[in-house]
C-alpha cells in the first residue's frame, strides 16, 4: 500500500509535461501522492499553474512568483498582477522567489531587487513564501531577515547547502524542502549527513520535477524527466539518512505540508496516515 505523500514543489506547468500531463497526474495518484503544489516561476507560469488547479481542484494548489533566473523580467508594474494571483483561492504561497548566484541568468542586483519586492508583497498580503537559494546564502539571509517578521511561514525548497547554512535557516524559522538531490551518490553526500538535523516539524519533501530525477530509482527510467510518482524515492532516502521509518517520515512531512500550505481541507482524512 502506498504511503500518502504531498509533493510541495512540482513544475507541472513545464512544457515537458504537455504531451501526457493527465497521465503524469494519474501515475502520481497511483504512487500515493495526495496533493501537489505547482510552482510558479514567472508571471506566465504562475497563471498556468492556477489554471491547472482549476482542472484538478481536488489535487493541486499553486504558488505565484518570479524565480531568480527570471528576476530581470520583473518590473514594478507586475506586482499588481502577482497580488491578484495571491487572492486566487487556489494560491497557497508566494514564490518561487529568492537568489541564485550559481548561474546568474539574471544579474545579482536584479535578483536582489525582485526578491525584496516579492517578500514585501508577501508580507503585505500575509502569504507564506516558497524560497529558492543557490550559492547566495549571505545576501539571501540578509534580505530575508528584513521581511520575515511580516511573513506567516517560509520554506526553503530544494535545500542543498552546508551544515552552517542549514543551522542559520532553521534559526530563522524556515521549513526545509528536500528533493532527489539527496538520492545522488555524487552530490548528495553532504545533504545526507545533515538532513537528520532538521526538526520533524520543519521537514517537507518534493520532486522539483521535471528536474532532479532521483538516481536511486530501479530499474532506471528510460528518460531523465522527473515526475511526482518518484517522490517515494525521496522519502526512502530521507528516511534512511534520518534513521526513521518511511511511514513516520511520510506522516510528518504530509502533516507539515498540510499545515504549512493550509490544505488540510483538500485532503480526505481517510487518505492520511493516522498519528
Amino acid at each position: 500500500m502506498s504511503l500518502p505523500l504531498i509533493d510541495i514543489g512540482i513544475n507541472l506547468e513545464h512544457a515537458s509535461y504537455d504531451p501526457d500531463r493527465a497521465a503524469v497526474i494519474e501515475r502520481a495518484r497511483a504512487a500515493g501522492i495526495v496533493a501537489m503544489i505547482v510552482t510558479g516561476s514567472t508571471l506566465a507560469s504562475s497563471a498556468r499553474a492556477l489554471e491547472l488547479c482549476r482542472q484538478w481542484p481536488e489535487l493541486l494548489r499553486a504558488t505565484a512568483g518570479v524565480h531568480p533566473h527570471h528576476a530581470a523580467e520583473l518590473v514594478a508594474a507586475d506586482l499588481e498582477r502577482l497580488a491578484a494571483m495571491f487572492a486566487d483561492p487556489f494560491n497557497v504561497a508566494a514564490g518561487e522567489c529568492g537568489l541564485d548566484y550559481c548561474r546568474n541568468y539574471s544579474p545579482p542586483e536584479a535578483q536582489r531587487r525582485a526578491f525584496a519586492w516579492q517578500l514585501e508583497l508577501a508580507a503585505r498580503h500575509r502569504r507564506p513564501v516558497f524560497l529558492h537559494e543557490r550559492e547566495a546564502h549571505a545576501d539571501f539571509t540578509a534580505i530575508l531577515r528584513d521581511w520575515l517578521p511580516g511573513i506567516p511561514r517560509a520554506v526553503l525548497h530544494c535545500f542543498t547547502g552546508t551544515a552552517a547554512e542549514l543551522e542559520a535557516c532553521l534559526a530563522a524559522g524556515l521549513s526545509i524542502g528536500i528533493t532527489g538531490w539527496i538520492c545522488d551518490e555524487r552530490r548528495g553526500t553532504g545533504l545526507r549527513s545533515i538532513v537528520d538535523r532538521i526538526p520533524d516539524d520543519r521537514l517537507m519533501i518534493e520532486t522539483d520535477g521535471p528536474y532532479l530525477l532521483p538516481r536511486t530509482i530501479t530499474p532506471k527510467p528510460p528518460h531523465r524527466r522527473n515526475e511526482p510518482m518518484y517522490l517515494p524515492a525521496v522519502l526512502a532516502a530521507v528516511a534512511e539518512a534520518r534513521q526513521q521509518e518511511p511511514a513516520e517520515v511520510a506522516r510528518i512531512t504530509t502533516d507539515n505540508a498540510m499545515r504549512f500550505f493550509g490544505i488540510k481541507n483538500l485532503i480526505s482524512s481517510s487518505r492520511i496516515i493516522p498519528n
